[in-house]
């Protein structure tokens, strides 16, 4: 079966979409959703449960609540968490203003993450960050430590290497996706818009490899001082293992857990297993 090939969702193309589809149809019902103006721009959420655990879930590049975690606001425990997804600006619903890819885009995202969540009222909070979302998360930890209670990336790099470009540059033009493909991102962005801002993500994320070391986001990893739990797809395409290494390498104290047949969209594929593991390490007062 066909790949949906993109950084920070790599869907088997009709199974998953339609996995995903019906999880985020079933917790519609019961959340809540809004936008708050958050450092000049209105940013929208979802916002599910009533736990005193407050949960923030970032996602990938491009990606927003509803496309890249239905299973997580369906299934996550809602008595002991209030599970927030959003879509950062320029992405999904948080438009306008239309995405760009400034030096510090992902400090800006992180920023805004952490103010969504005071804005909404959350003194403390844990991140659940995916691809993109994972680099934001870590940022956010790194320099918000009094407010971030735990954190939990998957499919996250913390620098870009060459082996990396490459990965990027493969999938760079879209007009050489199959249609099926394209169709998901094309609905949610219009077909012109969505090109642009891909193109425009991969200058964005390329630039960091003319950095020391290639480095996002490498020398704020030691500052980060919250319980981490890194996860990882043995098969992932898009991120190779050396990446989750180095996080594991230099966030003090951190676990990394391995799914031998996971690829990049581990939360989706094996949702029930990716939402019990989380809840394990949530819970966990070690």
């Amino acid at each position: 079966m066909a790949l949906f090939l993109l950084r920070g969702r790599f869907f088997q193309c009709r199974a998953d979409i339609q996995r995903v589809t019906t999880a985020t149809q079933s917790y519609c019902s019961s959340a809540a959703s809004g936008r708050r103006r958050v450092n000049g721009v209105d940013l929208y959420y979802e916002q599910t449960g009533g736990g005193e655990h407050a949960v923030l879930l970032l996602p990938g590049a491009l990606g927003c609540s509803r496309t890249d975690f239905g299973p997580q606001l369906k299934s996550l425990n809602k008595e002991r968490y209030t599970v927030v997804g959003w879509d950062p600006r320029g992405y999904g619903q948080s438009r306008p203003p239309v995405r760009d890819f400034p030096p510090d885009f992902y400090e800006r995202d992180a920023k805004d993450a952490v103010d969504l969540m005071k804005a909404l009222g959350f003194g403390k909070f844990s991140l659940l960050g995916w691809s993109d979302g994972g680099i934001t998360a870590m940022i956010a930890a790194a320099r918000h430590p009094h407010v971030i209670r735990k954190l939990v990336v998957w499919g996250a790099n913390a620098f870009v290497s060459q082996q990396d470009l490459t990965l990027y540059n493969a999938v760079r033009d879209v007009s050489k996706w199959s249609a099926k493909m394209r169709k998901p991102m094309e609905e949610l962005y219009g077909v012109e818009a969505f090109a642009k801002t891909w193109e425009a993500w991969g200058d964005g994320i390329a630039q960091f490899a003319k950095r020391p070391e290639g480095s996002i986001c490498l020398e704020l990893l030691p500052l980060i001082s919250c319980p981490t739990f890194i996860l990882h797809g043995e098969k992932d395409p898009m991120v190779p293992s050396f990446h989750p290494q180095s996080l594991l390498k230099h966030i003090k104290g951190s676990k990394l857990h391995l799914m031998p047949e996971g690829k990049h969209n581990i939360h989706l594929r094996y949702a029930d297993e990716f939402n019990k593991l989380v809840e394990d390490f949530l819970e966990d007062n070690l």
